[in-house]
């Protein structure tokens, strides 16, 4: 049975003397009163409602929370604006597991059962494939918040959309140049036996080729994998730079067994930083990583040159300057992924307010609207950079961040330029009929 929460928004908050003359204003000066301020010009007051498909349990558990954590935030800003066309957000939750056949069940249950106007927010990429046939077949608008390249591939179908967080094959296409330049030239692989982890087997190899350097060995380990020991005697001896990328509740237990393996004598480090998602950095045994580099969507640590933007998006997803909770430093963020919900959300609203969109009868709409967006300017909405929105593919395209751990901190040494990751498009939805 899945976990139902809703986030609260389906009425304004309580009325102000600034709210009330912001809505006056808005009005034309008509009357103020608690339920008119702030949607006033919606053809209907009721609720807009997003169905989260979240990983509340399961290997994705941690990054569910701080997704959930991240979503609550943006509906907050977004409703304390006056909502999507001028009517409140309700986000509406289930629980997938992180598992693929429950992920296609949740899809269903908010079409059929909870009504919600779209479906948002999935990360896994298993749990992403396993549930776009059900949004195909529904017809229901599916806006993830994964990484791989299932969506940009044409391997889902037209209403699946990733319009906030960049794929791993331009990820790797970004980075693979400086890791040739700068980590060394012969690269084994470490990567989870499952399509995300498939992603990095597939991509970088050829984008370190063609930087000048070579991947020498590929070894998949099972996500569910606790222990990962046994794994570490299929590294070459010829390895310059071990490139991981982990996930799930074990990362922790892998990268103290990598350097229980290597100590201070092994290759370089470069690492996704899904091998430390949630993770201290400072955790007794993680003191040979000083030194290695990772890849960040967003950085977890504050950065000198933070913009205003930046700033107050990690105020109102409540983090601090060390990526982890505001009210808990123990509880470190997931702040490389959890950026594209709040994207992905404000994506969602100008899609909605440029296609007119008043119900379930307008998805189509809401479709095209988002696939007709180009440019995506960096600011309070977009505070991870600027960006680039490929409607052919449904994929966006934007910045990638690498970090060097050094003194118990991850501070940014690189950052990509959009073309870096610009890949030839393979797939074309819009030639999909709905």
């Amino acid at each position: 049975m899945t976990d139902r929460k809703t986030i609260s928004a389906a009425g304004p908050a309580p009325l102000t003397r600034r709210t009330a003359l912001k809505g006056m204003a808005a009005a034309g000066g008509l009357m103020a009163a608690p339920g008119f301020v702030r949607y006033a010009q919606a053809q209907s007051s009721a609720p807009i409602r997003i169905g989260f498909q979240c990983h509340r349990t399961g290997i994705g558990a941690a990054y569910g929370r701080w997704y959930e954590r991240t979503t609550a935030a943006a509906v907050k800003l977004i409703n304390e604006a006056g909502g999507i066309n001028g009517r409140p957000v309700e986000i509406v939750i289930e629980d997938d597991g992180t598992d693929a056949g429950r992920g296609a069940e949740v899809v269903a249950k908010f079409a059929n059962q909870h009504k919600t106007d779209i479906v948002y927010g999935t990360l896994f990429s298993h749990v992403v494939i396993g549930s776009a046939p059900a949004a195909g077949e529904l017809k229901i608008p599916y806006y993830v918040v994964s990484e791989g390249y299932h969506v940009a591939s044409g391997q889902l179908n037209r209403w699946c959309l990733q319009p906030g967080i960049t794929d791993v094959r331009a990820q790797v296409t970004s980075m693979a140049p400086w890791i040739a330049a700068n980590a060394g030239k012969k690269v084994t692989m470490i990567y989870p036996d499952y399509a995300f982890g498939y992603d990095h087997r597939d991509y970088l190899p050829p984008a370190l080729e063609k930087a000048g350097a070579e991947v020498v060995a590929k070894i998949a380990i099972p996500p569910t994998e606790s222990s990962f020991t046994r794994y570490f005697p299929q590294i070459p001896s010829s390895t310059e730079v071990l490139y991981h990328v982990m996930v799930g509740p074990a990362v922790l237990t892998f990268v103290k067994e990598l350097g229980e393996f290597y100590g201070s004598s092994g290759p370089k480090l470069f690492g996704f930083i899904d091998s430390l998602e949630a993770v201290d950095i400072n955790s007794p045994g993680l003191e040979y990583l000083d030194g290695s580099h990772f890849w960040e969507g967003s950085p977890r640590y504050a950065q000198a040159g933070d913009s205003d933007a930046m700033k107050a998006y990690r105020a109102a997803v409540g983090i601090d300057d060390n990526g982890a909770s505001a009210n808990d430093p123990r509880d470190i963020s997931t702040a490389g992924h959890m950026f594209g919900c709040w994207e992905t959300l404000y994506v969602i609203k100008q899609a909605m307010e440029a296609s007119g969109y008043r119900g379930p009868e307008d998805r189509a709409k809401l479709v095209e609207a988002t696939e007709a967006i180009s440019t995506i300017a960096e600011g309070p909405e977009h505070p991870q950079g600027d960006k680039v929105f490929d409607g052919k593919i449904h994929q966006v395209f934007g910045h990638q961040y690498i970090s060097k751990l050094e003194g118990g901190r991850l501070n940014v040494v690189h950052k990509t330029s959009i073309e870096d990751s610009r890949y030839e498009p393979e797939a074309d939805y819009t030639a999909q009929p709905f």
